[in-house]
């Protein structure tokens, strides 16, 4: 936060009618300050180097990408900012993912303006918005309503390219020289490789993807 105590602010929403309200809403408090919009991800990627700020509002659609992926940028590059996450309509892997990509918070567009000046103070302050038990319960639920019997379907593309280097071997760090991705990105995407297959061990993805590879070459 500023020495005056407000909250800076970097709104990331593709409907510019939609950042034109919440700029207004947020005139009006008095300690949230709105420094840089964007509503694109390569816009925001831009911004992100040059900004100085506290809180990203992110609209989890963008139309060049996702502002999940942008989220997990953020907090990978500058783990002190804070992310909450906008959308509008419930979706449970939406949800998992952002939890995965250390989003604080995940808040329909819907709710009242009171709602999200607090949600956005509360997430500034250090509290999550995000419930551990309905994130476990979101991503039970997805890979019910998927009928999936594979939960490497679960995976992102990215998560899966991850997945499949893991498999190969590799570490964190060459694994971060082959996909030009910082070091810490890539302990973040394993991360939530293991989370996804239900795993704790990095030994454990590493089998299941040999194993995989293995049968892919029998076929």
């Amino acid at each position: 936060m500023t020495g005056a105590g407000r909250i800076r602010i970097f709104l990331v929403d593709d409907h510019e009618v939609v950042r034109r309200g919440l700029i207004d809403l947020f005139d009006g408090t008095g300690d949230l300050e709105v420094v840089g919009e964007a509503g694109t991800l390569a816009s925001a990627l831009a911004l992100v180097e040059v900004l100085s700020f506290d809180v990203a509002v992110l609209d989890v659609r963008l139309p060049d990408g996702s502002g999940i992926e942008l989220c997990r940028e953020i907090r990978s590059g500058r783990p002190a900012v804070r992310c909450l996450m906008l959308s509008s309509f419930a979706d449970d892997e939406a949800l998992v993912d952002a939890s995965m990509a250390g989003a604080h918070g995940y808040i329909s567009k819907q709710i009242r303006g009171d709602e999200i000046t607090h949600a956005i103070r509360q997430v500034a302050n250090g509290n999550s918005l995000l419930d551990p038990g309905a994130v476990r319960r979101a991503l039970d639920r997805v890979r019910r309503q998927s009928g999936r019997q594979n939960a490497v379907d679960l995976l992102s593309p990215q998560e899966q390219r991850i997945f499949e280097l893991i498999g190969e071997g590799m570490s964190n760090r060459q694994i971060a020289d082959v996909m030009y991705l910082a070091e810490k990105t890539v302990k973040n995407y394993v991360s939530n490789v293991l989370m996804k297959l239900g795993m704790e061990r990095r030994t454990e993805a590493a089998a299941l993807a040999a194993r995989l590879d293995e049968r892919q070459k029998r076929i």
